[in-house]
């Protein structure tokens, strides 16, 4: 479906941050790989997390689950044999199981999104896993995959140029295999951060990883087992991004609830930024309030840190006074999209004056709003769509974006929660 979001002339009101999504698959995978029955608490409820519920299922974790909780009862190193699985349009759970099915003896990974992670590349998990003795059929370095197993411990080097992503899969791969490991990242490491948060999900669940300070080289022990456990999953920064950078370019009294004052989510940098834009914001006790008036001012960030903020923070810069720099976010065009050529295209259709080079963002920002009236291209990508709808507030005319329902793959309810905020936005049929 399509969304049309109209000028807004105020924000105002309270709302529970959604639960982070990158906690949850990561939970969910640990408790899955854990001999014994975990709990996860405050889930998050998208088409990620959805993903990864279906495919450990699959693999042979037992599920049952209510409104609070989901109860896991692990496969451990065991996996049980299927002849495929569909993770949908989640890169994450992808790459998270295309290492773990290495404990399996052949699964293979359908290709059901061919316009969006179909075209996302993979080879170096794959070459990192076939150093470890796996036989992969793909499509160069794409879905189609098929990942035959076993595979063993060792000497494994990862390049850590395109994405985190590949590192974290081994690194919960690792740790079940008879023998030690070490893992040497090659190339500057994307997104290190994330690379942090797995640390920490893999340090709750009982495994013993030594990292370098630079993320460099990870040893892993091998023949340890996971740890059944009970875990709370934290409020959801990237997603929240997106609300806050709303209401920082709008009059505004916004209330975004359990978004933690120490989360090691790099996207937390989002509530820093929006403070040099010079937006009147508060954080306490978890709570993040931004009192808007629509006055922001330009800012320069290196968004290697907070990747899944960055286009959020770009649309509040569309509309400040000066220049805004966004660096060293190259990764952003390995997404579901190319978030920095696709995503600019939009803009400018919209009425931004940007620019980009291979790694940066550059926005030249006009406080006076822009045109709108035009109908965008939403990439099938959840980030964009939020971000385009941010512009969309302050444009002099409507803009329509399509396929605006991929939301859901992050935050189905972001739409419900910006109309309960007051953003004039309506669905229509395509």
């Amino acid at each position: 479906m399509d969304v049309i979001v109209r000028r807004t002339e105020r924000l105002e009101g309270a709302i529970e941050a959604l639960s982070s999504k990158n906690y949850t698959t990561r939970y969910l995978l640990a408790a899955a790989l854990a001999e014994g029955t975990s709990i996860v608490r405050f889930p998050a409820h998208s088409e990620d997390s959805d993903a990864m519920r279906r495919c450990i299922a699959e693999l042979g974790a037992e599920l049952e689950e209510d409104d609070e909780k989901i109860v896991i009862k692990g496969f451990g190193r065991n996996p049980k044999r299927v002849a495929e699985l569909n993770v949908g349009n989640a890169g994450a759970v992808l790459r998270f199981l295309l290492a773990v099915s290495a404990l399996s003896e052949d699964v293979h990974f359908v290709n059901t999104y061919p316009d969006s992670l179909g075209k996302r590349p993979h080879d170096d998990l794959i070459e990192a896993l076939q150093q470890m003795g796996a036989q992969i059929d793909h499509n160069g370095g794409r879905l189609p995959i098929t990942v035959k197993g076993p595979v063993k411990g060792g000497a494994i080097t990862v390049s850590g140029e395109v994405s985190s992503q590949y590192l974290s899969a081994l690194l919960f791969l690792t740790p079940l295999l008879e023998e030690d490991s070490v893992i040497t990242v090659t190339g500057d490491l994307k997104s290190k951060v994330v690379v942090g948060q797995t640390l920490e999900v893999l340090e709750q669940s009982g495994i013993q990883v030594e990292a370098d300070g630079d993320y460099s080289c990870f040893r892993v022990p091998g023949g340890q087992t996971y740890r059944a456990g009970e875990y709370a999953v934290q409020g959801d920064y990237p997603g929240s991004a997106a609300i806050l950078s709303a209401a920082a370019v709008l009059p505004s009294d916004v209330t975004v609830r359990r978004l933690a004052v120490h989360s090691r989510q790099g996207e937390r940098a989002v509530v820093d930024v929006l403070r040099m834009m010079e937006a009147p914001l508060s954080h306490e006790h978890d709570i993040v309030v931004v009192r808007g008036t629509g006055a922001l001012k330009a800012v320069e960030f290196d968004g290697d840190a907070a990747t899944d903020a960055v286009l959020a923070m770009v649309a509040a810069a569309v509309f400040a006074e000066g220049t805004s720099r966004f660096y060293n976010v190259e990764n952003l065009r390995y997404k579901e999209c190319d978030r920095i050529t696709d995503y600019l295209a939009e803009l400018r259709k919209a009425g931004a004056d940007v620019e980009e080079t291979q790694s940066e963002i550059i926005v030249h920002g006009r406080p006076q709003g822009v045109a709108g009236g035009v109908r965008i291209d939403s990439h099938y990508d959840h980030r964009v769509i939020m971000a385009l709808t941010i512009v969309g507030l302050r444009a002099e005319q409507p803009i329509t974006i399509t396929d605006a329902h991929h939301v859901a793959k992050s935050y189905p309810g972001f739409f419900d929660d910006m109309i309960a905020l007051g953003a004039n936005v309506e669905w229509v049929k395509e």
